[in-house]
C-alpha cells in the first residue's frame, strides 16, 4: 500500500492547498511501494479507484463502477501508449470534456495529428529560442532579485511554483494584471473531479478571459501564442475560437502544474543528495541527464487514462473491450527490471526512455519548453544563490502526492548577495 501520514484536518479555502489535498499531498507520502507491489502482480492489474485516487477516491459503492485496469511495467505502459487504435483517448470527453472543451487530451486519429499539427506551430525552435531570452529568464531573475540579498527562501513559493504560470500566461500574451486570476482559475479548472461546480465555473472565466484576448488578436497579431493560433493554417485547416479555448485550457494547468513541480522534484531530488548537487554545480555539461533523471525519479504527474477499443491483450494480459486502464507511468519509471536502484536518485544513471512526457501520439506537446524553463530555474538557483542548500532546521522535506507529486516547501539557506 501507499504509504500513509495523518491528514491535514484544516481547510483552507485555498484552491492550490484544495487542490494538493485532494491529489493525496500531506497524505501520500509515496505510492511506490504500492506500485512495486502491483508490478509483482503482472505488467496489467486490475485495481480499485481508491487505489490511485489518493483523497479522491470516490465515496461510492466501487463494485457500481467499471472495470479499472493499471499497466504498470515499463513494457506494459509503452505498448498502449504508442497504439492510439488499441486504446483511445475518448474517455477524457466525458471526465475532461465539460470543463476543457473538445481539446486534442481526448482526440484519436485521425483528428487528433491534424490539430496536433496545428498547435505545434506555436511551439516552434525560433518561439523557444526567444521565449526563453526574453520571457523565461526575466521571469526567473525577478523573482531570485526578491530574496537573493537575504540569505534564505522557500524555493517552491517563492520561485518553483510562480515563475511556470507567468511564463504561460507570458507566451499566451495575457495581461500581466490577469496572471493571478489565470493561475487561479487554472487549478480550480483541474479541480473538476471533487469539485464539479467550481470546476465549471473556473471553465466559462477562463473562456471569457480568453475570448476578451482573441478578438483583439484576429485583427491585430501579436509576437504571442495566442496570436499564432489564431492565424495557423495547416492545408486549409484552421482553428476556430473554441477549438482554441479548448486548447488553452488544457495548457494552463498543464504548462503551470506540471513545470513546477518537475522544477521542484529536481531540485528537491539534488538537495537530498548534496554529492550530485555539487558535481552539477561543478559541471554544467551535467544537467540535461540530471533533468531527464528528476523527471523519471519522481514525474510531476504519475498517470493517465486510455480506453481499450477492442478486446486486446497487452504483455500477454488479456482486457476486455471498453476496458479503462490507468496507464502509470510513475510504476514504469521505476520498473526494477529496466532500472537498477529504480528507487534511487541518480544523475549518473545510464540515459534511457523514461516515461514521465508519456509516450506515442500524445507525448507531451510542450516537453522542450518544460525541459528549457528546468534548466534555466536550475541554473538560477545554481548562480544566483551561492552554497545554497537544504536548510538545517527544516524537518522532513520530501516528495508527496498520488497522482500530482511535488514537494510542499524546499526551505533553502545560501550566502547572501550584495
Amino acid at each position: 500500500m501507499a504509504e500513509q501520514v495523518e491528514p491535514n484536518p484544516s481547510e483552507s479555502g485555498d484552491p492550490f492547498d484544495d487542490f494538493n489535498r485532494a491529489q493525496g499531498a500531506g497524505t501520500v507520502r509515496t505510492p511506490y511501494p504500492m506500485f512495486a507491489e502491483l508490478r509483482a502482480q503482472g505488467p496489467v492489474v486490475k485495481i480499485k479507484p481508491s487505489q490511485f485516487m489518493g483523497a479522491q477516491a470516490p465515496d461510492v459503492d466501487e463494485s457500481l463502477l467499471p472495470d479499472l485496469y493499471s499497466a504498470v511495467s515499463h513494457d506494459a505502459v509503452s505498448e498502449i501508449l504508442r497504439d492510439g487504435k488499441r486504446f483511445s483517448s475518448k474517455g477524457y470527453a466525458l471526465t475532461m470534456g465539460p470543463v476543457m472543451g473538445h481539446s486534442i487530451l481526448e482526440m484519436d486519429e485521425p483528428e487528433h495529428s491534424r490539430y496536433r499539427g496545428l498547435i505545434q506551430m506555436a511551439f516552434s525552435k525560433k518561439a523557444l529560442e526567444r521565449w526563453e531570452h526574453e520571457l523565461v529568464g526575466p521571469v526567473i531573475r525577478g523573482l531570485i532579485d526578491r530574496f537573493a540579498e537575504r540569505g534564505h527562501a522557500d524555493l517552491v513559493r517563492e520561485l518553483t511554483f510562480p515563475f511556470p504560470v507567468s511564463v504561460i500566461a507570458g507566451m499566451i500574451g495575457l495581461p500581466k494584471e490577469d496572471h493571478d486570476d489565470f493561475h487561479r482559475w487554472a487549478v480550480e479548472l483541474i479541480s473538476v473531479g471533487f469539485d464539479l461546480q467550481r470546476g465549471m465555473a473556473a471553465s466559462q472565466k477562463l473562456r471569457d478571459l480568453f475570448a476578451r484576448v482573441l478578438a483583439l488578436r484576429r485583427e491585430d497579431p501579436q509576437d504571442d501564442l495566442m496570436s499564432v493560433l489564431a492565424h495557423s493554417d495547416l492545408d486549409g485547416t484552421v482553428l476556430d475560437d473554441e477549438a482554441i479555448f479548448a486548447f488553452l485550457r488544457l495548457l494552463a494547468p498543464a504548462g503551470a502544474e506540471t513545470t513546477y513541480r518537475s522544477s521542484s522534484n529536481l531540485l528537491c531530488g539534488l538537495f537530498t543528495y548534496p554529492n550530485q548537487l555539487e558535481a552539477l554545480r561543478a559541471d554544467r555539461g551535467l544537467m540535461d541527464a540530471a533533468i531527464e533523471e528528476g523527471l523519471r525519479w519522481e514525474c510531476p504527474l504519475t498517470g493517465i487514462l486510455r480506453t481499450a477499443s477492442e478486446a486486446t491483450e497487452v504483455c500477454g494480459v488479456p482486457l476486455p473491450a471498453g476496458a479503462m486502464i490507468y496507464i502509470n507511468m510513475g510504476a514504469a519509471n521505476h520498473d526494477e527490471t529496466r532500472y537498477e536502484r529504480a528507487e534511487e536518485f541518480d544523475i549518473f544513471r545510464p540515459a534511457r526512455q523514461h516515461m514521465a512526457f508519456a509516450f506515442g501520439p500524445h507525448r507531451c506537446l510542450g516537453m522542450h519548453l518544460a525541459r528549457m524553463e528546468t534548466r534555466l530555474v536550475v541554473n538560477a538557483v545554481l548562480d544566483r544563490l551561492p552554497n545554497v542548500r537544504l536548510d538545517p532546521s527544516a524537518e522532513d522535506v520530501h516528495i508527496t502526492g498520488m497522482i500530482f507529486r511535488s514537494p510542499l516547501s524546499l526551505p533553502v539557506v545560501f550566502d547572501p548577495t550584495g
